[in-house]
């Protein structure tokens, strides 16, 4: 048997995997973005950690999280995808996907809560793993998104899969409700997912 078709099918692969990778760096914010947009986050934690707004404590938190920023830009921002201005991106962050984020996941985790009290007043389960799709590639993306869906009562993210540009979440579901896996993913997911892909590539 010949192993033409082997070697044709490993070169495709090598070949996505290229050109996914390609697009990936191509949308990359700059360094000095990752740096500010992380400084931002951690500097907004600072805040919140230590309770106070005074001077010395603003100028100690604005030296040491510059610092901690330089160094760890590429953990938090590294997937972030957002053409536009800097400031623009951080209103954005701040005022939009932030309080978009608390309330879909507030509508979700109230949701979920109804349906698995309903499941356990009545006895009403059928649990099960189901497989489903996402359109992210970033792993930051990913895990929020694994994550948030393991946040809601009722699911649990098990495993994740990522092959040929393609993911897959393995999902522990309480009640499934339907087989066809595009179905169960909008089920699963809700609006997460489409919140995640304005932000993360």
């Amino acid at each position: 048997m010949s192993r033409v078709p082997f070697y044709l099918k490993e070169r495709l692969e090598r070949l996505r995997e290229r050109v996914t990778h390609g697009q990936f760096e191509a949308s990359k914010l700059p360094a000095w973005e990752r740096i500010i947009l992380t400084w931002a986050v951690l500097i907004a934690f600072w805040v919140v950690i230590s309770g106070s707004l005074s001077l010395d404590n603003l100028l100690v938190g604005a030296a040491v999280t510059g610092i901690i920023a330089a160094f760890m830009r590429d953990l938090l921002t590294e997937d972030i995808r957002k053409s536009g201005h800097i400031a623009e991106k951080l209103l954005y962050f701040t005022f939009i996907y932030l309080p978009q984020y608390v309330v879909i996941m507030a509508f979700r985790l109230l949701e979920s809560n109804l349906k698995v009290a309903k499941n356990v007043i009545f006895m009403d389960i059928n649990p099960g793993i189901v497989k489903i799709k996402t359109d992210l590639h970033s792993d930051t993306g990913i895990t929020i998104l694994a994550n948030s869906i393991t946040l809601t009562p009722g699911t649990l993210t098990l495993d994740v899969n990522k092959k040929l540009g393609e993911t897959y979440l393995y999902v522990h579901w309480i009640d499934v409700e339907t087989l066809n896996r595009e179905k169960a993913g909008e089920k699963i997911k809700g609006d997460i997912e489409e919140w995640l892909k304005k932000v993360f590539w």
